[in-house]
């Protein structure tokens, strides 16, 4: 807007509105007290376009002054979650495993969790509720990536984890606050309508996104089909933040059920063929992440999982060289699921052609 503000022109006007009398030329006295002002001002013109730029929600804002904004209507920026998930442990019996207990993945740079339960070893192994020890995505590991005891019983047990730890979210992004803050300007949410309880539900940490089903089940009664932020079904204590932010603002009389999505495995399996010197297991393991990409974008935007577009992630493996009899869930068809499921990634078998 103030892109004509430049210091030459902010001069020229200084110079213009001057008396003609003086001397103006380049290196006068009255050319070189006029500069340092305008360049004062056009470095003020900058700040005042910023200002404007700034003021307004959008993807143009800096974090900080997109905090501010969202504050004016009451939304703050969620925190990070720590996932959750379940430690296998094997050792001697009766051997005590305490809370807070650390393991960690062998990565270079371990990821590492922390146990929140007691337990002891009995008939060779302990099953125990762990999270992460900080919060964040890096926390969502696969299953049997956990297999390192850390502190005095490193050598004395050992651990793995038989399902993926799952849940766990980053600091809320730029890009989903702006998204809560549009909701709540241009979705009037007012007097428990569908887009009121959509807004308490998304203010919980660890939440992705949710869906509204007024009178499901007769009428006063609202269901919440609830994601997490990894878009997978929530762990409980998720569920449970919820239903209690839920319950304090929901209008009298209302009966709100609060469930969390539920996931579809999403099995492929096809014959392929390698190009030279490709390893069929790390194949796998980088469609398994593609696949699992993909499927997260479609999580409650889109209820049919195309056919078609697992052909194309097959395609983009460039160590694929070609493949046939590809399946999803058995078909060779689109799935269709249902509104309160998501799809994620299950197994993928490979056949080599």
């Amino acid at each position: 807007m103030y892109e004509q503000q430049t210091k030459g022109a902010i001069l020229q006007r200084m110079l213009d509105a001057s008396p003609a009398d003086l001397d103006k030329r380049q290196g006068s006295v009255t050319y070189d007290l006029l500069s340092p002002a305008a360049i004062e001002l056009a470095h003020a013109y900058i700040e005042l376009d910023n200002v404007l730029k700034f003021g307004f929600a959008g993807p143009q804002q800096p974090s900080e002054f997109l905090d501010l904004r969202a504050a004016e209507f009451g939304l703050a920026r969620r925190p990070s979650v720590k996932a959750e998930g379940e430690l296998r442990f094997k050792g001697d019996d009766h051997t005590v495993i305490p809370r807070g207990t650390a393991v960690s993945t062998e990565d270079e740079d371990p990821v590492v969790f922390v146990t929140v339960d007691e337990a002891t070893i009995k008939q060779g192994s302990a099953v125990v509720k762990a999270a992460a020890a900080v919060g964040g995505r890096s926390g969502n590991v696969a299953a049997g990536r956990i297999t390192l005891v850390r502190g005095n019983l490193s050598g004395v047990l050992t651990v793995t984890n038989p399902q993926p730890f799952v849940n766990g979210a980053d600091t809320e992004s730029d890009e989903s606050l702006l998204g809560r803050y549009f909701d709540r300007v241009r979705r009037p949410a007012t007097s428990g309508n569908a887009w009121h309880y959509r807004e308490w539900a998304l203010e919980v940490p660890g939440v992705g996104d949710v869906k509204v089903f007024p009178v499901w089940n007769g009428g006063g009664t609202v269901k919440l089909s609830v994601l997490s932020d990894d878009k997978r079904a929530p762990v409980p204590t998720i569920i449970e933040r919820v239903r209690a932010a839920v319950e304090e603002r929901r209008p009298v009389g209302a009966q709100v059920t609060v469930t969390p999505a539920v996931e579809v495995k999403i099995d492929v399996s096809a014959a392929i063929k390698l190009m030279p010197g490709a390893v069929l297991e790390d194949v796998k393991t980088k469609f398994q992440r593609q696949l699992a990409a993909f499927l997260a974008g479609l999580a409650f935007h889109q209820t049919l999982v195309p056919y078609n577009r697992v052909f194309g992630l097959l395609l983009d493996v460039e160590e694929i060289l070609d493949f046939s009899q590809l399946t999803i869930n058995g078909t060779s068809g689109n799935l269709e699921l249902a509104e309160e499921q998501v799809a994620v990634a299950g197994t993928v078998n490979f056949v080599v052609a």
